[in-house]
């Protein structure tokens, strides 16, 4: 059993919500701390790392307990703290409908597979972000590559390691898929 000083519950919730009230918690925890948070949602797990990986809180590990993922986080005392910043090089929706089609660019969807399968931009990438750092090698670093995720946020972590990986023309789709109101298409079960 791990011994934690707060527990918070996002079960039911979908990004960006569990990272908005885990921020929150954290801001109530001294430093040293450690916070469980519960959610449902399965992108939760690689929200929840990269968040803690730019804020410089310490991601202690995740247990599954049925549909329930309990994610284990340290608040990070002032040295080990960073400022979070949001990915400098952003587009709108409207923006990207009008890059569609260029063979110079790649449309990286970072969401989870259920929510890519049942709709996304054409021909879109699909990387979800718990698994971008072990893939980058299937994108080409010389493209333009343009992430979009549900909301704006997941895909902020993954231009971000995108950017740390070396690729220079990044930007992060910051409307995302939920405001998207160009065509999709789904993938095929």
């Amino acid at each position: 059993m791990i011994q934690t000083d707060k527990l918070l519950d996002a079960k039911g919730l979908a990004c960006p919500m569990p990272i908005v009230r885990t921020k929150k918690a954290m801001n109530e925890l001294e430093p040293g701390q450690v916070i469980e948070v519960q959610a449902t949602d399965k992108g939760s797990l690689a929200d929840i790392k990269a968040w803690a990986k730019s804020s410089g809180n310490q991601y202690l590990g995740t247990f599954e307990e049925g549909d329930v993922l309990k994610h284990y986080l340290r608040k990070a005392d002032q040295a080990e703290e960073k400022e979070e910043v949001a990915f400098p090089h952003t587009l709108t929706n409207a923006e990207l409908q009008e890059q569609l089609g260029r063979d110079d660019v790649i449309v990286l969807d970072v969401r989870e597979p259920a929510e890519y399968a049942f709709g996304h931009i054409e021909g879109a990438v699909s990387i979800p972000l718990g698994e971008l750092e072990n893939r980058t090698q299937e994108l080409d670093a010389e493209k333009e590559v343009f992430v979009i995720c549900r909301t704006g946020n997941r895909s902020d972590f993954a231009a971000k390691q995108l950017a740390e990986k070396g690729f220079g023309r990044v930007k992060n789709a910051v409307e995302g898929m939920t405001q998207w109101d160009g065509s999709t298409e789904q993938s095929k079960a």
